[in-house]
């Protein structure tokens, strides 16, 4: 099989979020007077991940993630706050924060080298997203660049690459690979779609789920030798 289209999911496959996050976190924390800053970032951030399953499987909306997760993150600590203002603040710290995987411009230079065209396929929020795209110096590898608010529909729904195959020229999934961490969002939006996935694994994690990925790589180097095979 040749593949020529290769979706790319960006946070935690090309961009470090956990980096960004923790940065803009802080920035946020402290703008608010916040003294236990890591006690807030304990409590945040596996609530925050929470937020995104119950939005990948539809239990809320965006609206309700962005808007609501800063005002429970301070009632916690029995502190009420407007979740919206927050939100603004936080959005704006993050986008601002362009930190990528040391090879990550190495790997996509050597990917058009070999003439295969590159797509960013991500979850987010457009003013983040593209803000921190901007910062990461990236973006000029991409042919396009997909982002589910703007898309208005979101990975791991088959219409996400259904409007991504529809504005690529000549697009066809059979030659298309979904590359991405998260198998909850990446491997089975490609299963739902479709279209063949390579799992980033480099955590070595157990796949526990019903996703199923094509492949599976755990560093840029396996990744550029699988590729070389196919």
């Amino acid at each position: 099989m040749t593949y020529k289209f290769l979706l790319f999911d960006l946070d935690h496959t090309l961009l470090d979020f956990d980096t960004a996050e923790d940065v803009a976190l802080t920035q946020l924390l402290k703008e608010e007077g916040v003294e236990d800053i890591q006690d807030y970032k304990d409590y945040y951030v596996p609530m925050n991940k929470s937020l995104w399953r119950d939005l990948e499987q539809k239990k809320i909306t965006k609206a309700e993630l962005i808007n609501t997760r800063f005002s429970k993150l301070f009632a916690h600590f029995g502190i009420e706050k407007d979740g919206s203002y927050l939100a603004e603040r936080y959005q704006f710290f993050l986008s601002k924060q362009g930190q990528t995987f040391p090879g990550v411009e190495d790997l996509l230079k050597y990917l058009i080298h070999q003439e295969y065209e590159l797509y960013a396929a991500t979850n987010g929020i457009t003013f983040i997203q593209t803000g921190r795209l901007e910062q990461s110096g990236i973006a000029p590898f991409f042919k396009e660049i997909f982002i589910s608010e703007q898309l208005h529909t979101q990975k791991p729904d088959a219409e996400f690459y259904e409007k991504i195959g529809a504005r690529i020229p000549n697009f066809d999934k059979n030659h298309a690979l979904m590359i991405g961490d998260s198998l909850s969002a990446d491997i089975q939006g490609g299963n739902n779609a479709g279209i063949d996935t390579i799992w980033y694994n480099p955590h070595h994690l157990v796949n526990k789920s019903l996703a199923q990925p094509t492949y599976e790589v755990d560093s840029y180097q396996a990744l550029l030798e699988l590729l070389d095979k196919l």
